[in-house]
C-alpha cells in the first residue's frame, strides 16, 4: 500500500479514505509506526500526508485517542482543505469518544486552525458551543 502511495497509484480521496482506516490497523501492533506516521506527514504527497491522518482512525477505534490529535497538530498550518477535512474529521471522532480530549484540543489550537478543520472538528456539538469555538477561530 505504501508503494502505491508513494507511486501515485492511491491518488485521490476517495482511495485513501476507503483503504487507510482498514491498513491502519496493521499500524496498532508495529513498533515503528509513529515515526512511519511522522514520515508520511512530512511527505510531499498530498495523498500520502491524508493516509497518515486516515491511519490514526484505527488508533481512535482502539481507544488510542492521542495518536490522531498527536498527527493533526502537524497538519494545523497545512494549505490544502482535503486534509483540514480529514483531520477535522479524525477530531470529530476524537469527540465522540472523549470529548473533553476534544475540547481540550480545541483550547490549544482553535484559534490557529483552518476554518474548515474547525468546522468539521464541531460539527456534532451544540450550536451553542459551536459558535463559542468559531469565534475564537481565524479568519
Amino acid at each position: 500500500y505504501l508503494e502505491l502511495l508513494k507511486a501515485n497509484r492511491v491518488n485521490n480521496w476517495d482511495l485513501v479514505d476507503a483503504s487507510a482506516p482498514y491498513l491502519g490497523v496493521y499500524l496498532l501492533d508495529y513498533p515503528g509506526s509513529s515515526a512511519l506516521l511522522a514520515k508520511l506527514a512530512k511527505s510531499k504527497n498530498l495523498w500520502e500526508q491524508r493516509a497518515s491522518i486516515m491511519f490514526t482512525w484505527a488508533h481512535i477505534r482502539a481507544g488510542q485517542l492521542k495518536v490522531s490529535t498527536k498527527q493533526v497538530e502537524l497538519f494545523l498550518d497545512h494549505p490544502h482543505d482535503l486534509i483540514h477535512k480529514t483531520a477535522g474529521w479524525m477530531l470529530r471522532e476524537v469527540g465522540k469518544r472523549d470529548i473533553k480530549l476534544l475540547r481540550s484540543f480545541l483550547d490549544a489550537h482553535a484559534a490557529i486552525m483552518p476554518r474548515v478543520m474547525l468546522r468539521y472538528a464541531i460539527e456534532k456539538m451544540t450550536e451553542t458551543e459551536r459558535a463559542k469555538w468559531l469565534g475564537k477561530a481565524k479568519s
